[in-house]
């Protein structure tokens, strides 16, 4: 059982990790459709660099178990934005975004207790 947990955990891991990666690279290429939403909502053009550079940064981080956590939870902020943006903006779906941002929270609980600094402490007497 445990170990049908990890791999499962592994595939959503490389699930998301694709997911976000490639829409990072994207998003630092450049692409004009990844950046006209950001537009649309007057945010300024660096946001969509940096976005995208979370995206890809987050996507690696979820590789690590230190770090996986945490990147899932900057991930998740990010869907968050992406939900709103879909929803607020009447775009064509927001499914996408609250798939990707399940995956993230999945990730999250099952890497919380390997973390840097979320990890529980052993205690001395």
């Amino acid at each position: 059982m445990k170990k049908a947990k990890s791999i499962g955990v592994w595939v959503l891991i490389v699930l998301a990790s694709l997911a976000f990666v490639s829409a990072g690279i994207g998003k630092l290429a450049g692409v004009e459709m990844l950046h006209s939403s950001f537009a649309a909502m007057g945010l300024p053009v660096w946001f969509g660099y940096f976005i995208g550079a979370a995206e890809v940064a987050g996507g690696l981080g979820l590789y690590w178990r230190k770090t996986s956590a945490w990147a899932a939870a900057g991930l998740f902020i990010i869907m968050v934005g992406a939900s709103y943006f879909h929803i607020a903006y009447q775009q064509p779906s927001v499914v996408p975004a609250l798939i990707l941002a399940a995956l993230t929270v999945v990730i999250f609980l099952n890497r919380r207790q390997d973390a840097f600094l979320l990890a529980p402490r052993a205690q001395t007497i």
